[in-house]
């Protein structure tokens, strides 16, 4: 049997781990870096107590090229976010009538334009689904399940308007 101090061992080991970093190559894996957007500021036009706002100005303040401006008038840009809608609906129903799943629904729209009102991306939507199983038994590990996902949403709503502000592009 090889001991840790062999020479076999650590060649042996360190050929795996050349073959993985090899292969994670090849797929195309690398890490998300800072988002470079073609303005130099951006307001978010959004009501500031919502988690996504805060989420999103976090997310472009950390990691990208960007500043956040502290007033509409101030920026290149505005993103607004009109409407940011949570809803909840029944997908399935038990034989006997009560409620086996349902799905979490959250929308927004946005738009970004300049000072001038030209849109450096046209109004749009982000709708996100999630579904889940529900259980009369377990409400309060329901109620835990459905906050993880409506974090994991909002999260998943951030990174989609990351990768759109990426690919705006100003007025021709």
């Amino acid at each position: 049997m090889w001991s840790s101090n062999t020479p076999r061992f650590v060649v042996s080991r360190l050929s795996v781990a050349l073959v993985l970093a090899v292969g994670l190559a090849a797929c195309g894996f690398q890490l998300r870096g800072t988002a470079a957007y073609s303005f130099d500021s951006v307001f978010v036009s959004a009501p500031l107590a919502l988690p996504l706002a805060n989420e999103l100005n976090r997310a472009i303040a950390s990691g990208s090229s960007a500043r956040l401006a502290a007033t509409a008038e101030s920026a290149q840009v505005v993103l607004e976010l009109p409407s940011i809608l949570d809803d909840k609906e029944v997908l399935s129903l038990t034989a006997g009538g009560s409620v086996r799943e349902y799905q979490l629904i959250t929308r927004v729209a946005f738009r970004l334009h300049d000072k001038q009102g030209n849109d450096w991306l046209p109004p749009g939507e982000i709708v996100i689904r999630r579904s889940y199983t529900f259980n009369e038994t377990q409400v309060l590990a329901r109620d835990l399940q459905e906050q993880r996902l409506r974090r994991d949403m909002q999260a998943d709503v951030v990174q989609q308007l990351v990768r759109r502000l990426q690919a705006a592009k100003g007025p021709a």
